[in-house]
């Protein structure tokens, strides 16, 4: 079988006219590169120079050999550097899971100007926690906690889940029966109304309604739309109910776009976690957007 180290210093003696240019583009002895080409040439039975003062001239017959490998070479020297492992260090890739809306609110303004590379991967909490664990993602922002011990969960803000209605919807009856202290009257005034829902995610309403009326909603939402946004751009339109965290409205609330109706019998606020493994070889860039996080929300708050 011919060595291919004969054929890589065919291709540098071509390309350099000399031997001495092949040796050091080769990092190897001008007599080693004259064994490489007196070995090949033996191999193929005719000679691939010429031989003159100064340069080395192909044959015909090399140039033939030449075009027939140079493609060959160049993708097996393509492949060698791909997998040569590199002394270089490589801009590092952070993965960062959350709820789409959190992302909308808070990080997105942010991505441009993170000095690495960045996925954001949108999911339920349960699936979040355990591409954290499989290493799958690096940081999560979640308002439910693990029990993995290989996983540092930091409180560093809070929402409360709260009953909002869109900026013509009449809310005075609604008052009226909660005065009344009257569960099952107010429970119907609330099924009577258009409701708004997102299409994977009705966690917040069943546990809203869990907390208030100790039982699941007896109702589907009547608009179905894609996230909490468009659920908040679409109550500021007219009229509607929807359960929502508070801090994704609480620029439509100021500007009077949409109404808080009722924080619950009983406030349902949950805690909201970062998420990531103690062991991790990307500290610094996950403080870099924890601390990013931690501005937005004071913003926000």
């Amino acid at each position: 079988m011919v060595n291919l180290e004969w054929y890589r210093t065919f291709k540098a003696i071509y390309k350099t006219g000399t031997l001495t240019g092949a040796a050091e583009i080769l990092f190897i002895s001008q007599p080693g590169a004259s064994l490489h080409l007196t070995s090949l040439e033996s191999y193929v039975g005719y000679k691939l120079f010429e031989r003159t003062g100064r340069r080395m001239i192909p044959t015909e017959k090399a140039k033939v050999l030449y075009n027939a490998l140079v493609a060959p070479l160049n993708k097996l020297e393509e492949i060698e550097k791909s997998f040569q492992k590199s002394t270089e260090k490589h801009t590092p890739t952070i993965s960062v899971g959350m709820c789409f809306e959190t992302f909308q609110l808070t990080l997105e303004q942010y991505i441009h100007t993170l000095p690495f590379n960045v996925i954001i991967r949108f999911g339920e909490y349960p699936e979040m926690l355990e591409n954290l664990e499989k290493g799958i993602l690096d940081l999560i922002i979640t308002p439910q906690k693990g029990v993995s011990t290989q996983i540092l969960h930091e409180a560093f803000s809070s929402e409360t889940i709260v009953l909002v209605g869109g900026n013509e919807t009449d809310s005075e009856v609604f008052q009226e029966i909660l005065t009344k202290n009257d569960p099952i009257e107010l429970e119907n005034w609330l099924k009577q109304e258009k409701w708004y829902g997102t299409t994977g995610d009705m966690e917040h309403l069943f546990r809203f309604w869990q907390l208030n009326f100790n039982k699941n909603p007896e109702f589907r939402p009547n608009y179905i739309v894609p996230n909490l946004n468009s659920i908040v751009r679409c109550l500021a339109s007219g009229k509607g109910l929807a359960i929502i965290p508070d801090f994704l409205c609480r620029k439509e609330l100021e500007e009077q776009k949409v109404r808080l109706i009722w924080k619950g019998y009983s406030p349902l606020t949950n805690t909201l976690y970062f998420g990531n493994r103690k062991n991790t070889i990307y500290v610094d860039e996950i403080n870099l957007i924890k601390e990013l996080f931690r501005k937005t929300m004071l913003a926000i708050e």
